[in-house]
């Protein structure tokens, strides 16, 4: 079990699905503790409808997320350099968090996250595919940092 770093980046390719239901499931179980931002490679949707909807199952919200790019968090003078802990959930953003990292004594993650956009025929199916991501991502929170410290 490693102890929660002081803050933790989630990133995705569209800071739609994955990386913002990342970051709402770990400010939900750990707390105000550790300072939790995503992001995207590209800002181009915005949240996913089922990911607000399976992430609201486990009583995590959503629906007020801002979806953002690496590019637009660095204008907002939010520095990449400034987190402990930047996790990768796709290919694509774990290359773009090296880059953007590469000067600086950081961690880059890697975390082969399911993308569930496009998968599934029925409404059904698609919350289906979205409650396996989030379930992943449950499921690799509480192996690195250990069962909820709040509720």
């Amino acid at each position: 079990m490693d102890p929660l770093p002081q803050s933790v980046l989630f990133c995705c390719d569209h800071n739609a699905v994955r990386s913002p239901m990342a970051e709402g499931i770990m400010k939900k179980l750990y707390g105000t503790g550790t300072y939790v931002q995503s992001a995207g490679v590209k800002n181009d949707m915005e949240i996913d409808g089922f990911c607000i909807s399976v992430c609201q199952e486990i009583g995590v919200e959503l629906s007020r997320h801002r979806s953002r790019s690496f590019d637009e968090m660095e204008e907002w003078g939010d520095d990449i350099s400034s987190y402990d802990l930047v996790i990768a959930l796709s290919p694509a953003s774990q290359r773009r968090a090296l880059e953007l990292t590469r000067f600086f004594h950081l961690d880059v993650d890697y975390w082969p996250i399911m993308d569930p956009t496009g998968l599934g025929d029925s409404r059904e199916a698609k919350l289906e595919s979205y409650r396996q991501t989030r379930d992943q991502i449950l499921e690799r929170l509480i192996a690195r940092w250990g069962q909820p410290t709040e509720t």
